[in-house]
């Protein structure tokens, strides 16, 4: 699995929330790293001067993409993976991921992250997929649970499981986006506590935190909301079971003040600090870096 990445505290870059980021990282001096949304990336054009000037600040980048379809019948598209890292590779970036999902099926987008059915036949196709990314990746590769709206019916194991088996088989790293596991929790009944005490906690790679709302019965994970309380509760948790290399806040939409930002920031790492005490005499990875608005 390679050395356990240390990037601290981190959030998602956006160009609406690159000021308040420049200032953060150059006032706080706390911000570890930061993640890019790959398909807003654009390779063939210089990195942007920001993202320039948190590299040399010592920021770290992580790449984050939504379209592989891991969890698709297909095989990953191998144009999808070399541009993927190529992407990589332009950022310098620390590691790579995408989510335990499909988005394509018979030649059609859905347009959104689906959840796969958690059977033998699923977890075959996810560990050829995710070993395929791996091969194709000059980083480490890291897979994320999702904020599901339905279930499919007749699993024959649990989410914790699922994650558990897929990061064994392939050796990838696993992001647990503790928001979506709060959305699982409302909406299917999944106990998050429970999740989390069987989730391979060594293999993770850092945590995603977001916001959301609830409606029509559902809760949706809509990255343009605060973070509810009981995602903090999770991150939490998740920082006194083990140390956690890092976590981020998730922002893509109706995006706040810079002293909101702030605030979610410093909560993020206020519950993870449990986690940053232990790590903080930790040797440094041998990881070298190659590692919504789009970046230009």
């Amino acid at each position: 699995m390679g050395a356990k990445l240390r990037l601290g505290l981190g959030i998602g870059w956006r160009p609406e929330l690159a000021l308040a980021i420049d200032r953060r990282a150059l006032g706080q001096r706390d911000l570890g790293f930061v993640e890019l949304l790959a398909e807003n990336c654009d390779p063939s054009r210089p990195l942007p001067a920001p993202l320039r000037r948190l590299r040399e600040q010592g920021v770290r980048i992580a790449v984050h993409s939504v379209g592989l379809s891991l969890g698709g019948g297909e095989p990953v598209e191998q144009r999808r993976l070399d541009r993927l890292a190529r992407v990589a590779e332009w950022a310098g970036a620390a590691v790579v991921s995408d989510h335990v999902a499909f988005v394509r099926a018979g030649g059609r987008a859905t347009g959104h992250l689906l959840p796969v059915p958690r059977d033998e036949v699923s977890l075959a196709v996810l560990c050829e997929n995710v070993t395929r990314a791996q091969r194709a990746l000059p980083v480490p590769f890291a897979v994320e649970n999702i904020a599901p709206l339905f279930d499919w019916p007749d699993a024959t194991m649990d989410e914790a499981e699922l994650l558990d088996r897929l990061t064994a088989a392939t050796g990838t790293r696993l992001i647990v986006d503790v928001s979506n596991l709060h959305a699982s929790a409302r909406n299917l009944g999944v106990d998050a506590r429970a999740w989390l005490a069987r989730v391979p906690i060594e293999r993770i790679a850092y945590a995603h935190v977001g916001g959301g709302v609830a409606r029509g019965g559902l809760w949706h994970d809509t990255h343009a909301h605060r973070i509810p309380p009981e995602a903090l509760a999770l991150l939490r948790e998740l920082a006194c079971r083990a140390p956690l290399a890092g976590a981020m806040l998730e922002r893509d939409d109706r995006f706040p003040e810079e002293g909101e930002v702030n605030g979610e920031l410093d909560a993020i790492a206020a519950a993870m600090r449990p986690a940053i005490q232990e790590t903080q005499d930790e040797p440094q990875d041998e990881d070298q870096p190659l590692r919504r608005g789009r970046v230009q």
